[in-house]
């Protein structure tokens, strides 16, 4: 079975063993995993749903 390589939307960074990093719905439409890396959410790097657009942190 292959283990399925889980990035940061913002940085494309690895989040597999990143103590701190979230995976959650996009708070726009609901539909989309949102994967935000320890250090993105840190530094607020922006992320853009690919689904409906939503650009977040606020």
């Amino acid at each position: 079975m292959e283990k399925k390589i889980v990035k940061c939307i913002s940085t494309g960074t690895s989040v597999t063993n990143d103590k701190g990093s979230a995976i959650f719905n996009c708070p726009g439409c609901r539909k989309h995993k949102i994967v935000r890396s320890y250090n993105a959410r840190q530094t607020s790097v922006k992320y853009k749903c690919p689904a409906c657009g939503f650009i977040g942190p606020n």
